[in-house]
């Protein structure tokens, strides 16, 4: 009943979108069971939807008399008519055993390397696969380059786990998205500049052999008030799993937050995906807060997942409000947790790749524990143009939706990538630290670099572990060539084709940790703690007491985020050590 309950609600939130005419009906196997999440293609539109969790339907149309193509899993797929005054009965054969669809899931399985499959998982949740970057001979491969974004949800998912008193899955930990969640001050570009650089070369203070390169780069800020229209399609899993606090409620807090921030000009559409997949409200002023907030509101939990329909539909909504120079975006708020349709990540990923031509932006909210699917919603963001963060309360949610929304929300450089070419007279070895490729991007050869989106106001910050060389140049030729590292950021402007490139030589001026600002020194605190969270092999010395104590001699207390890392800290060294003693 539930279910027939939400197609009604859809129905009627949309009646001034379609004509008049219900399509209605239930579809069952040959013996007389009722199969749910049958896919439902209406001919006249294209559109997408699914059986309910009854096997019933219920589709508008603007004929009286329209077919529909469906499809499921292991049944024959087929073309029906439906008549909007019959209800229709429709029955689907099962494929003989010989024709079952199966092959796909063996072949895929038999294609794939084993290490492409490799998985850490805590109770449901699924997590790629990283490799840590090594050390790399300068002289020998003088240049690295890595894409960079605004990415930032592993360290509100680590927090997570640390709150809930458990040890955290090592391939949760991206420390540059740890580094980045925090404010390390902001640099204005001059002029008319799209970025600001600003470097410090100093020591390690996990290995006193070593040195740190810490980068900063900073992004223009964009007039709010000169920002172009929007259209955002909020995308919403109303799926059963979805029906816990932290989920779907969690969700409507931070979309009712994002309303308050809407102006007249912009435009706000909502799609639904769960025991269907709908346009829950058409395409509203962005004035119109009340009935915005009373749709979100309205929202309940019901069905299955069907993940890939639901991003299909709100993206044919997005190209039908297409603004043009204008921002177009999909946010996706999710568990990741997708039962039907395209489900595997590369299935997702070549799905997204395809819509990523369309000049629509992608922002992912993941939401939930226990099903949480963080490898799904990071492919999603990542190939789709666009970013993504992980709501674990309502601060966080507060966080990116108000606090860092320019960021969130308004792109100021598209496929932006850096490049790092270090001078071998001053470089031995270099490591990256953070930006870990996925194990099976590194076992493909066609793999490439792809360029990440760039937020109004971003603030990066990377750092390079250097082994130095011992030079024995003479004092003239080092003043000479006092260059340590020549940096080159490639991006394009949004809505255009067009590359630039912005440069910054970084110098060989050393100063030690302790003589800079503080800030760089927090940085290595943050570096530290999720190193040690890794359990990784550059940073068997350390210990949590050491990296307290280095994060308490530098944290901001007027900055309550800092102040919360320091308990954190204190939370997951408790752990750890139980851990360890346990062991």
């Amino acid at each position: 009943m539930k279910a027939i309950a939400s197609i009604l609600i859809l129905i009627f939130c949309n009646a001034d979108l379609f004509a008049q005419f219900y399509l209605r009906g239930e579809i069952k196997d040959e013996s007389g069971k009722m199969l749910s999440n049958v896919k439902i293609m209406l001919r006249s539109t294209g559109y997408i939807y699914y059986s309910g969790s009854s096997g019933g339907f219920g589709i508008m149309s603007a004929r009286m008399v329209d077919s529909v193509s469906l499809s499921l899993d292991g049944y024959q797929s087929g073309t029906v008519q439906l008549l909007s005054n019959n209800y229709g009965h429709i029955v689907l054969k099962l494929l003989s055993s010989g024709s079952v669809q199966k092959k796909r899931l063996v072949s895929f399985t038999r294609d794939m390397n084993v290490a492409e499959r490799l998985r850490w998982s805590l109770g449901g949740e699924t997590y790629s696969s990283l490799l840590e970057n090594d050390f790399i001979n300068a002289k020998k491969f003088s240049g690295t380059g890595f894409a960079i974004s605004i990415d930032k949800a592993s360290y509100s998912n680590v927090r997570r786990f640390i709150n809930m008193n458990s040890t955290v899955p090592p391939d949760a930990v991206r420390i540059e998205e740890m580094l980045n969640y925090f404010s390390f001050g902001y640099d204005k570009p001059v002029r008319n500049e799209v970025f600001s650089f600003d470097s410090h070369y100093t020591s390690c203070p996990w290995n006193k052999v070593n040195q740190l390169l810490f980068l900063k780069v900073c992004a223009r800020q964009v007039n709010l008030e000169l920002v172009p229209p929007s259209n955002l399609v909020f995308l919403i899993d109303i799926s059963e799993s979805m029906d816990m606090p932290n989920r779907l409620p969690l969700l409507k807090s931070a979309f009712k937050l994002l309303v308050e921030n809407l102006r007249d000009k912009d435009t706000i559409s909502i799609v639904v995906y769960g025991s269907t997949v709908g346009v829950w409200m058409q395409p509203t002023s962005g004035k119109e807060k009340l009935k915005i907030q009373k749709a979100i509101e309205d929202l309940f939990p019901q069905g299955a997942t069907a993940g890939a329909s639901g991003i299909e539909t709100a993206y044919r909504l997005a190209k039908n409000n297409f603004i043009k120079g204008g921002n177009n975006r999909v946010i996706l708020a999710t568990d990741g947790d997708f039962n039907v349709g395209q489900t595997s990540d590369e299935d997702l990923e070549k799905m997204i790749s395809q819509q990523r031509q369309s000049g629509i932006y992608l922002t992912c909210l993941g939401v939930g524990m226990g099903n949480y699917k963080d490898s799904k919603l990071e492919v999603l963001a990542k190939k789709g143009n666009g970013n993504f963060a992980y709501l674990d309360d309502e601060k966080e949610a507060e966080k990116v939706m108000v606090k860092e929304l320019t960021q969130t929300l308004y792109a100021v450089a598209d496929d932006a990538y850096l490049n790092i070419s270090f001078n071998p007279e001053f470089v031995e070895k270099y490591r990256l630290i953070g930006f870990d490729n996925k194990v099976n991007a590194i076992a493909d050869s066609s793999s490439e670099l792809q360029g990440g989106e760039i937020g109004s106001g971003h603030t990066l910050l990377s750092v390079i572990e250097i082994t130095p060389r011992v030079n024995k140049a003479s004092s003239d030729q080092r003043a000479i060539n006092n260059v340590l590292a020549n940096i080159t950021l490639n991006y394009k402007d949004p809505q255009d084709s067009t590359r630039h490139a912005a440069t910054y030589i970084c110098p060989a001026t050393f100063k030690e940790l302790k003589s800079i600002d503080k800030t760089y020194q927090f940085a290595s605190s943050i570096i530290m703690f999720a190193s040690l969270l890794k359990k990784s092999k550059y940073f068997n010395n350390i210990s949590w007491k050491e990296t307290i104590i280095l994060a308490n001699e530098s944290y901001n207390e007027a900055d309550p985020l800092q102040k919360e890392f320091i308990d954190l800290l204190e939370k997951a060294r408790k752990i750890y050590g139980k851990a360890k003693r346990k062991n």
